[in-house]
């Protein structure tokens, strides 16, 4: 197994002990397996059963993990590959992928004519995280123990294997794999590989991936797909829209739209409400995380319940022992990223708080399904701005239907004590500012910018939600007039002088002012000589001609940058995937969605009308270069 991460370098890892890493594995999968053939998730397949028929030690293995029937996804993917075919899957999570390509590769490999040499590599699973490479390590030890002469190994990161590379290669989580971040890794490796192999690639959102089967090097693949029925979206039993869905049929998702301002507050309401479950907790960024992990065990109302931190910048041995303590938990709560989102199958997780939305709407069915797994039942909810309630309906287009739940209308005010630990220790106050900034920052790139318009941000509300004594100074803010009513500044407060709760840190805090105070005593800076001051104009209040003006002019330049686009989809710069995704409508993976592919011809007639505008306006000509330029910063920035 390969984990493959962003900006790691690739060494070897030492993995679990093979007896404990088995035994574990298959007490777990065996409580899931009844647990999923007593709601049905199952079907009438057994494994013993199947054709292309299992050998009897691997049927004997699965016997022992407690598993005697197939999951449709099983039924679907293991007998195309043991005949000899590629095949793309596209299964929700916690529908059992992961056995559907340890027991075709460890089957595959038990039918070998020869003896294997020395060193050579015979299959290789490639995920994108190391905890999942981690996992699914663990879950296949049973079944590689039947191979005789062949041993396993898992590695993360990104070593260079000077071994010839064999026969079978599984792409887990795939789309996220294919994503531009891991396409030059995944090319390396695939250049390494005979053509003449066996190739499968496993998700729970496989858009993209089916449209760049040609990239991973898929000859002549058999699609699989499974996907469970759309549940009710309405209270009424009566009204039920069925359909197909991307989600686990016993996962009730729901959504709350509150104030920004409230929004911190009504976490920890829900928290409370939910205190004896084991909840996971979403957030945009890293530093939101490290932010919310030190201020939510400071509030009365939470003391005492285990809040456990988790993100992608924490040291792999933090990383692990975190994820180990929150698997072992009861209940309590994991604050953490997108890094907890895909593949991880962490036992008995009741309830997801999406608390920020994900920058790829894609992650949303990612983050939601680490709960209601082989087909128990599970709550995830996700909070939404009043402004970004269009959300909504774009999820429902997708397969993804969401349940209203009335927001509170009285909750504890948490913004006080939230205030009040800033004031008493710096750590609180630093990582507020950051986590604010960084969250903004993420809001920018949000995938969806036509719900997620970050020039729509309440900065004064948000900043209030994060419990700031005062609004950072940052060219977002500065620069684009961002709205900073209601927020309620700390008065008779000199944040220069708040201190380090930490003694140790704070000694450094002081040392440093020092030594700065004495380097500017010796060097003094020279005087800058003063404009004059001239007397301030006073500010008139834009009229509404005037605000309607820089509206028009904001949705002119949107529509010259789809105009640009548009030139280049008909010169075949770029095809419709690409178009669809830059233009925001689009699967993030390039893939429109049901409801966003309609819309296509009608975005095209669209930009010809706006072409005729553009022209009467004088900003077709020499205009192409300024927007294509800003669209270059964009993808850099990313």
């Amino acid at each position: 197994m390969v984990g493959m991460e962003k900006a790691q370098s690739l060494k070897p890892h030492e993995g679990p002990n093979p007896k404990h890493s088995a035994s574990m594995a298959a007490s777990t999968s065996s409580s899931a397996a009844a647990a999923a053939a007593r709601k049905g998730a199952l079907t009438d397949q057994r494994f013993s059963e199947l054709s292309p028929a299992l050998s009897p030690e691997v049927v004997e293995a699965l016997d022992r993990g407690g598993f005697q029937r197939c999951t449709p996804v099983q039924a679907a993917a293991i007998p195309h590959l043991l005949s000899h075919k590629d095949v793309a899957v596209d299964a929700a999570t916690g529908s059992g992928k992961t056995l559907a390509f340890i027991v075709p590769v460890v089957e595959i490999l038990r039918r070998r004519s020869s003896r294997p040499k020395s060193h050579e590599v015979l299959a290789l699973i490639i995920s994108p995280t190391r905890e999942l490479s981690s996992q699914i390590f663990n879950v296949a030890q049973p079944f590689f123990a039947t191979l005789n002469g062949v041993s396993s190994m898992l590695l993360v990161g990104g070593l260079d294997i000077k071994a010839e590379l064999k026969k079978i290669l599984i792409l887990d989580e795939a789309d996220r794999l294919l994503d531009m971040g891991f396409q030059k890794h995944i090319n390396f490796i695939l250049s390494m590989l005979p053509k003449l192999r066996r190739t499968g690639l496993y998700s729970a959102t496989q858009t993209k991936a089916v449209a760049d089967l040609s990239k991973a090097g898929l000859r002549n693949p058999i699609r699989v797909e499974v996907k469970t029925e759309a549940k009710s979206t309405s209270k009424d039993a009566g009204q039920q829209e069925l359909g197909p869905s991307k989600t686990p049929l016993g996962l009730r998702l729901e959504y709350m739209i509150c104030e920004a301002s409230k929004k911190s507050s009504q976490l920890v309401d829900f928290l409370v409400q939910n205190s004896g479950k084991k909840i996971m907790v979403y957030f945009a960024t890293c530093a939101c995380v490290d932010y919310w992990a030190v201020v939510l065990p400071l509030i009365n109302s939470l003391k005492g319940s285990p809040i456990i931190a988790y993100h992608g910048k924490m040291k792999q041995g933090l990383r692990e022992k975190a994820l180990a303590s929150f698997s072992a938990l009861s209940s309590g709560v994991l604050v953490c990223t997108d890094v907890a989102a895909r593949g991880l199958d962490i036992p008995s997780v009741d309830l997801i708080v999406q608390y920020d939305p994900p920058q790829d709407p894609n992650v949303f069915i990612h983050r939601a399904g680490r709960t209601a797994r082989y087909d128990q039942e599970g709550d995830a909810i996700v909070f939404l701005l009043p402004k970004e309630d269009t959300y909504v309906e774009f999820l429902k287009l997708r397969g993804v239907p969401l349940t209203e739940r009335e927001c509170p209308a009285y909750t504890d005010d948490v913004i006080p004590q939230i205030r009040s630990a800033a004031l008493e220790d710096r750590n609180v106050m630093e990582k507020g500012l950051r986590a604010f900034v960084s969250f903004v920052r993420a809001y920018k790139e949000h995938h969806c910018s036509y719900i997620f318009r970050w020039k729509d941000l309440e900065i004064g509300k948000l900043a209030m939600e994060y419990g700031l004594l005062q609004i950072p100074s940052m060219p977002e803010v500065k620069h684009h007039s961002l709205s900073l009513e209601g927020f309620i500044p700390v008065d008779d407060v000199d944040i220069t002088q708040i201190k380090y709760k930490d003694k140790a840190r704070e000694k450094q805090r002081k040392k440093a002012l020092k030594r700065k105070a004495e380097e500017e005593a010796q060097n003094p800076k020279p005087e800058r000589k003063r404009a004059p001051e001239k007397p301030e104009k006073p500010k008139r209040k834009k009229t509404g001609k005037q605000r309607q003006s820089i509206q028009t002019k904001e949705d002119l330049d949107e529509l010259a940058h789809e105009y640009q686009l548009l030139k280049k989809l008909k010169r075949g710069d770029i095809d419709e995937e690409e178009y669809e995704k830059l233009t925001g409508f689009g699967d993030s993976d390039g893939d429109a969605s049901d409801g966003d592919a309609s819309n296509l011809d009608e975005r095209k007639e669209k930009g010809n009308k706006t072409q005729k505008k553009l022209k009467q306006r004088g900003k077709c000509k020499g205009g192409s270069k300024k927007f294509e330029g800003r669209t270059k910063m964009r993808s850099k920035r990313r």
